[in-house]
């Protein structure tokens, strides 16, 4: 499967491009640049690498569309950001914030770790776009309720720490079943450059493995 329209720029910082060129970030963090090319910006939540005011300014655009978990609005706002092209969601809740893609909201949080309470009622997405279903889990740990999530590509944290580490996030990935897995969140804030290694090597082969970072 061609995943050329999905490019990493660190950690879990993710940009799709749709084939009549829709850009859509997730998390952006760590830019150099400012492409301001953003149709729309999704945000897990509000942890600095995943919220960044400074990020967004530099690829948003004047009328850029965003989707964050309902529980950020107040940090979007205090952030200077207005809610007119904003959607707040809860899990299990659906947004068409373009023609074209489909957003819908999925649980991240934490099991066994305080970083992601549940009550904070954190995100993950769901995009659909160009025919295809791409899941981008966020900052979270493998949940039973996500593992019925029915998606062509899986984006998921490998890093430990903050999230599944690179074993845990292979079990998840072999009872989700994707077509494509790509592991990310690791070798930077959380983790070591070799996890995406170890990730792999525990996908069932059935499953393509698909480095980006």
């Amino acid at each position: 499967m061609d995943t050329s329209f999905i490019t990493i720029n660190t950690h879990s910082s993710i940009r799709l491009e749709a084939k009549q060129g829709t850009v859509i970030y997730v998390d952006p963090y760590g830019f150099e640049t400012e492409p301001h090319d953003a149709d729309l910006i999704l945000v897990t939540h509000t942890h600095f690498d995943h919220f960044s005011p400074e990020d967004i300014a530099r690829v948003r655009k004047p009328r850029t569309a965003f989707v964050l978990p309902a529980t950020a609005m107040g940090a979007f706002t205090s952030a200077g950001f207005t809610s007119e092209d904003a959607a707040f969601l809860a899990p299990h809740e659906h947004a068409t914030p373009l023609p074209g893609v489909e957003v819908e909201a999925v649980p991240a949080y934490n099991v066994n770790k305080r970083f992601h309470p549940k009550d904070n009622a954190w995100l993950g997405y769901v995009v659909g776009v160009d025919g295809m279903r791409v899941y981008i889990a966020g900052d979270t740990d493998d949940l039973p309720e996500n593992r019925e999530i029915n998606c062509d590509v899986a984006l998921i944290p490998a890093g430990g720490t903050y999230t599944m580490n690179a074993r845990e996030a292979a079990v998840f990935v072999n009872a989700l079943k994707p077509s494509v897995a790509i592991p990310e969140h690791y070798g930077t804030v959380a983790g070591s450059a070799d996890d995406g290694k170890t990730f792999a090597g525990l996908v069932d082969s059935s499953i393509q493995v698909v480095f980006k970072l």
